[in-house]
């Protein structure tokens, strides 16, 4: 029997179309999903698309347009980019599928119905975050995030006992119940819980959400809160429930403390199983700053593949950000990579042995690029189960630097009938295996290259 793995990224609100940012967290999960299909896994790969936020109403009145023609917008685009980026997801959930989403919704709001109860409540509210705040969660009077004063609101809403579950998250977390990835990010929703968990607001007003998003079971007056609704989806959003509970859910630093916290302790409430473990990354920066609308900064990935290619970017994505940090993208630096481990690099070393492996079939024989291909394979496999994308690509590009010097020393030009061009071959082929879960569409290439000896140049430099 095949292991099962269920693999999650965040839904992304449909405000706005993807920017680059959103892109690297599904290339992140999409090398995972690979790796996994590649050890013989029964995958199962979600992503989608957040609708029934408060953030989307306000976007569709500034543009004038109904908020179901609004996300059916955004979310087209959504689309097109996860096919664009070869993302291999699985299922695609949208929060606005009446179908398929919202009787979940309202199943585990009636399963968590013992710790629900209803009262007035005043407090800041963050549309960006969609999120109360408290004043120590503030920074200068503005919500560290999103840099903006949070609007007081006074509303009466539905809360959710979460300081009942306090001690046993704590404990969970803890002991890698709940697998916290990395340790630093544990470590944080560790101080969170232990500074005290505060019951959450866990519906808004349907007036204030102009009727939009899932009615409260017997309550028309109170829609559900978008993040119940939304965290909900990596339960509807399984045709086989067996897939559950998720064995990594991957997300980024800045919704950290609603899948570590909040979700866990629905599930609880609810009965159902815990997620294996959560991966968290950081944040991508443009040239050293957040990526803001309101600066313009926000690449469209759609465009930026139609210039360079898609693996270039999925490329530079996962060998220059680190899985656990920040990361900077700049046109500058992707030049840089692009030219020097692209172009120059694997480019380079496929052009050079087809053109001298004519009629030659690949055989290892060498007995260091055999030992130097077996250690790569185990460090990649080894950085892979340990989310360091980064350094499983470095491993490869050290085996690419190694067949280079190995061509130098040969000098394989000198006589077409060494055995040299049969282990360069072999090494050829074991690079485009090793690269498939990083960029899928390069190693088909190389394959049909390998198979046809026809010369292609599979990066031109810019």
């Amino acid at each position: 029997m095949k292991e099962k793995f269920y693999i999650t990224t965040a839904i992304d609100y449909a405000n706005a179309p993807l920017h680059l940012g959103h892109i690297l967290e599904k290339v992140q999960a999409d090398v995972l999903a690979r790796y996994h299909r590649f050890l013989g896994d029964n995958v199962f790969f979600l992503t989608g698309s957040d609708e029934n936020a408060q953030k989307n109403i306000l976007a569709a009145r500034e543009k004038g347009i109904s908020i179901q023609e609004l996300v059916d917008e955004n979310v087209k685009f959504f689309q097109e980019a996860v096919k664009i980026f070869n993302i291999s997801n699985d299922s695609f959930i949208r929060t606005s599928d009446q179908e398929r989403h919202w009787p979940g919704v309202r199943d585990i709001w009636e399963r968590c119905s013992k710790d629900i109860y209803k009262k007035e409540y005043k407090g800041f509210y963050c549309v960006g975050c969609e999120a109360f705040l408290t004043e120590k969660d503030l920074e200068d009077g503005l919500c560290p995030e999103h840099l903006k004063k949070p609007e007081e609101v006074v509303e009466e809403n539905y809360f959710f006992k979460l300081s009942k579950y306090q001690k046993e998250l704590e404990e969970l977390i803890e002991k890698d119940e709940i697998k916290i990835i990395p340790q630093k990010r544990k470590n944080e929703v560790l101080s969170f819980i232990r500074a005290g968990l505060q019951d959450i607001s866990i519906s808004r007003p349907s007036e204030r959400m102009d009727g939009w998003g899932i009615p409260v079971p017997e309550d028309e007056k109170q829609t559900i809160y978008v993040w119940f609704d939304a965290l909900t989806n990596y339960l509807t959003g399984l045709d086989n429930k067996n897939y559950w509970p998720a064995d990594i859910h991957v997300i980024g630093k800045g919704v950290s403390r609603f899948h570590c916290i909040y979700w866990p302790a629905i599930l609880l409430s609810a009965g159902i199983e815990l997620p294996k473990a959560i991966f968290i990354h950081g944040y991508l920066t443009i040239n050293g700053q957040k990526i803001s609308k309101s600066l313009g900064n926000a690449i469209n990935p759609i465009e930026i593949v139609n210039k360079y290619g898609v693996d270039s970017i999925r490329y530079f994505l996962l060998r220059e950000i680190s899985p656990f940090e920040d990361g900077d993208f700049s046109y500058e630096k992707f030049e840089e990579r692009y030219n020097a481990d692209l172009s120059k690099g694997l480019g380079n070393l496929v052009s050079r042995v087809i053109k001298l492996s004519q009629g030659i079939e690949p055989e290892l024989t060498d007995k260091k690029l055999k030992e130097k291909i077996k250690k790569t394979k185990d460090l990649v496999y080894k950085y892979l189960d340990n989310y360091e994308f980064n350094k499983a690509l470095q491993e490869i590009w050290d085996l690419i630097k190694f067949c280079d010097v190995y061509i130098e020393q040969e000098k394989p030009w000198e006589n077409k009938e060494s055995e040299s061009i049969k282990n360069l071959l072999y090494a050829i082929n074991e690079i485009a295996e090793l690269i498939r879960f990083f960029i899928p569409e390069t190693s088909e290439k190389i394959e049909e290259t390998l198979k046809n000896r026809e010369s292609v140049i599979l990066f031109p430099r810019l």
